[in-house]
Formats: C-alpha cells, structure tokens, sequence
C-alpha cells in the first residue's frame, strides 16, 4: 500500500495545502482532496497513512447525509464522473477521497462541542475548574460525562498553530451575538444527533469540531464532519473515567512519537509499519462502525 501524501492537478490552481486537505479552484467552486498525511502536535508527519484520506472523506458523506435536516452542507458532488472535463485526467488521484463544493463566508471560529471531558478542557478544568469560561461541577475525573454537552468554542489557526479554546464571549465580539447563538444551536443539535448515532453503533461521542460558513442561502456545514481526525470517539463497553480512553484516532501516533522522545519541533519522523498499520486499522474500524459501510476504492 501507498500513502498519497500529494496530489499534482496539473493547471487547475491550487489554493493551498493544509495538514491533511489540497484545496484547489475549479469552475467557480472548490476541490477538496484529502490526502494521506497524518499530523500529530502540529505538525505533518513524515509517512502518511494509506486510505487515509478516502475514510475522512466517505465518512463526511455519510455524516452529511444524516445531519441535512439539521443544517444545509456545502456538498455539491462527490462523484469523479460528475466533476469538471479539466479534472477527469487526474479521476485516480480523485476517487474516493475528494469532494466539489461550494464556496462559502467561513467564520473564523472551530466550533466544538463537549460531551466528556477529556484533552485541553480536561486540562483547564484541572486548573480552572472550568472549560472556555463555562463552570463544571467539582470532582469530575478526565474521561467523565458531562451534565449536558456545552459548546467549547476554539480559535481557527490560519498558519497550522494550536487552535486556543475561546470564551462565548470572544465569539459574540468576533461575529456578532445573533451569528454566536446560531452556531452554538447548531453545533449542540448536530453534537446530540451524532452522538445518539455513535451510541446505536457502541461507541461514545467525547467531542468534535465543526466549520461553518455563510452563502446567500445561509448558514451551511462545511470541511470533514465528525472523522477519527476531528472527533473523539471511544469504544463505549470499555468507558471508564479516571483516565485515557481506547480512542478511534491517531494515539498510536502520539505515544510512539512520545516513546522516541521527539521534541515536537520540525522536521517531523517518520513512522515504523507497526504504527502505520494499527492506525490505518483504527481509522477503517471507526468507519466501518459508524456506517455500516465498506470503504469505497
């Protein structure tokens, strides 16, 4: 198996790369294809992950389609036969893990949503008590439930930094009080649908990030949705707070990269086959449960 850490289109204009998605210009619309790299502490790995790509991609279908009721999505197609004549030479490169979508107003804000309290709110809370300005009862252990899911949000880092958790207060003065409360609305409906689904499927819904933006028809959905790489989900029959919790993502990464004592500056290592395999297994688990589905090639 080969990672496509890159993709090459030839003259259609790349508008960037980011840690994991090309994103190019196309006939008034824009391209996303998810490649195969792996980032870990803020930066792009080395060696990719094989299919990567085409399970953060399927699975945003998937996702999608079950939240359109909720709040509309920037998908316009991603079927490679449908997409423009100036794209049809690079079909192999674009099947599976690339989506034509809309352009949209992006707010500059990561919209999160917390079930459980685990990672940087975990953190905070420790410290403060609180996660994002938002008071928690005393005595939760890292891994606990919530009383009720709360919205979390994070700055949007535009240079690959480490998102910042943010008060409400800072998005309201960001975007203006009546935008702040739509996207809280939405962030803990769509939080509480996918969680309901993660459930049915024995998993747990600790947190995830969503992007929105704005298009003359509203408010829309947009970027990957509820993925191994934006969400955390756990193996619901083996929750247990006081600690870290058998994850769908890339934790194998994270402790190898810890084990070898990496000091998380760049040039970023490169990963051994075992690593690879066991989180390219994770990510096809974690699909393979939420959809019912086989990976699409």
């Amino acid at each position: 198996m080969t990672a496509l850490l890159k993709t090459d289109l030839g003259p259609i204009p790349l508008l960037g790369r980011g840690k994991v998605r090309d994103l190019y210009a196309v006939d008034g619309a824009l391209l996303l294809v998810a490649t195969d790299r792996i980032s870990a502490f803020d930066h792009v790995l080395a060696t990719g992950i094989p299919d990567k790509g085409k399970v953060l991609t399927q699975i945003s279908l998937f996702w999608f389609d079950l939240l359109k009721d909720l709040v509309p999505n920037h998908l316009i197609t991603a079927e490679v036969g449908e997409f423009p004549a100036a794209l049809q030479p690079y079909a192999d490169q674009l099947r599976g893990r690339s989506m034509m979508v809309e352009r949209a107003a992006m707010f500059p804000v990561e919209c999160v949503a917390r079930g459980y309290l685990a990672g940087s709110g975990w953190k905070e809370y420790c410290a403060e008590g609180t996660v994002c300005g938002i008071p928690l009862p005393g005595g939760l252990q890292d891994g606990a439930r919530l009383p009720e899911p709360i919205f979390t949000p994070a700055t949007k880092s535009q240079d690959g930094a480490h998102d910042e958790n943010i008060s409400y207060d800072k998005v309201q003065a960001a975007i203006g009080a009546a935008e702040a409360a739509e996207l809280r609305r939405l962030t803990l409906e769509i939080y509480r649908r996918a969680a309901a689904h993660a459930e049915t499927c024995g998993l747990i819904l600790a947190d995830t990030k969503f992007e929105f933006g704005r298009t003359p028809k509203g408010v829309i959905l947009a970027d990957e949705v509820l993925t191994p790489d934006s969400s955390r989900f756990w193996e619901g029959k083996f929750w247990k707070p006081g600690g870290a919790q058998p994850s769908f993502d890339k934790q194998f990464v994270r402790d190898y990269l810890e084990e070898i004592h990496w000091n998380k500056q760049a040039p970023a290592p490169g990963l051994p086959d075992a690593v690879v395999e066991r989180t390219r297994t994770k990510y096809f688990d974690a699909f393979r449960r939420l959809t019912g589905r086989e990976i699409a090639s």
